[in-house]
């Protein structure tokens, strides 16, 4: 059974197929392998990786996707050609009944919302709007989304001084930083999807735009707070006040909160493991019809302190 995604981020090593193994060799002479056949998806993100010609053979053979990243984000998608011409999944979200939408995107909001109470309840427990935060997460009160974000960000500010906030993507300042770890997390998500075969075009609530990705959009929702909270933890542990540079200092910074550990249903993993759980969820509920099986990330038994 075809269950592993296959991360390639090592900046030069060799990638091939020999007996039925995916092997990787890397500049140290250190050498890792799994069964090809215990493979879903091989997501390549060094950019000087060397494939073996032989590796794309064996992989179509055994029905493995190959995702190619620039920058992280993907570019190319290699499917075998049983892959490309199975049109299930897609069809399966194309046709899924409204209401079951609309219940698969109210997941995704109330695990987004009891986030991000969480958070603010981490950074600033005696903030005298906490409490109303986290009512308004836990209520089932229609738009809660924008009343909770209004809170939310306030708090957020006010934990880390910073007058005047207003989150938005052209506005500046800490929103900088933000904007670049969602970015990073946008990225995960793209080729979490490509791996699992889902089409990011196909939404739960985002409105499809020119080379947009909606669904992508979608699902990340519950996990911007992991990005808030490892900004929070830079201007408060590593950078000089109001410094809000997107450096070089900062980009490695911020790419670490991929490798936390989280838990997701009682069991503690790092948090690529957890995304690509929760997107396997999601498939899941697009393919049996059953909304339960989606299981959108909270940090019920996790703890913010990374």
């Amino acid at each position: 059974m075809s269950y592993h995604i296959v991360n390639i981020d090592s900046p030069n090593c060799s990638i091939n197929c020999k007996h039925g193994q995916l092997t990787c060799l890397g500049e140290n002479g250190r050498r890792q392998q799994v069964p090809l056949e215990d493979v879903a998806a091989i997501v390549i993100t060094s950019f000087s990786a060397q494939l073996n010609s032989h590796l794309l053979l064996e992989a179509a053979k055994y029905g493995v996707a190959l995702v190619i990243c620039e920058y992280f984000q993907p570019i190319s998608l290699l499917l075998p050609a049983n892959r490309s011409t199975d049109t299930l999944l897609t069809k399966a979200a194309l046709t899924m009944d409204k209401k079951k939408v609309a219940t698969l995107w109210q997941k995704t909001i109330d695990a987004k919302c009891v986030n991000q109470a969480s958070l603010a309840e981490h950074l600033n427990p005696e903030h005298p709007k906490r409490e109303i935060l986290q009512k308004r997460a836990n209520s089932k009160a229609p738009g809660k989304e924008s009343v909770c974000a209004r809170y939310y960000w306030g708090i957020y500010a006010d934990a880390l001084a910073i007058i005047g906030f207003k989150r938005g993507r052209q506005e500046g300042g800490v929103n900088d930083l933000l904007n670049f770890g969602y970015a990073i997390l946008l990225s995960l998500i793209l080729q979490k999807l490509f791996a699992c075969g889902l089409d990011p075009t196909v939404g739960i609530s985002h409105e499809v735009r020119e080379r947009s990705t909606p669904l992508a959009y979608d699902l990340m929702e519950p996990f911007r707070p992991c990005v808030d909270w490892r900004v929070a933890r830079w201007m408060m542990e590593e950078a000089a006040p109001d410094d809000y540079q997107v450096n070089g200092r900062f980009r490695r910074y911020i790419t670490n909160f991929t490798l936390e550990r989280v838990g997701y249903l009682g069991i503690e993993m790092d948090f690529r493991n957890c995304l690509e759980s929760v997107v396997r969820s999601f498939r899941q509920a697009v393919l049996s019809g059953q909304t339960r099986q989606y299981k959108p990330w909270i940090p019920s038994n996790s703890k913010w302190a990374g």
